[in-house]
């Protein structure tokens, strides 16, 4: 079974939408890292502040991380491409199936 290639159209889309959520998010992580400086500027009382923002700064650090792994393993190049490579494997088995069957 033969997929279609993404066209173009698809990968601009895709790269909007990533870049309408990531954007979002990288500015809202900046405000907080803003905020926090400004607190501790001020000399008040920070050291509550500390735990929520290391949780925060860890998760979209992690969240980076994957992203980068997703683009570099070439995750984001054909996002159909792998529904129609497990259709291509269900027919493959199948069709073993079948072939077992029959000599059977």
């Amino acid at each position: 079974m033969e997929h279609p290639k993404t066209t173009r159209g698809q990968r601009i889309t895709l790269w909007c939408l990533m870049i309408g959520i990531l954007v979002p998010a990288g500015l809202g992580f900046a405000t907080k890292i803003y905020e926090f400086a400004r607190a501790v500027l001020s000399e008040r009382e920070t050291q509550f502040t500390l735990v929520p923002l290391a949780n925060y700064f860890l998760a979209t650090l992690g969240f980076l991380c994957l992203f980068v792994w997703a683009i570099r393993h070439g995750m984001l190049r054909d996002v159909e491409a792998p529904k129609f490579s497990l259709l291509e494997r269900e027919e493959q088995l199948e069709a073993w199936d079948h072939r077992k069957e029959s000599h059977s």
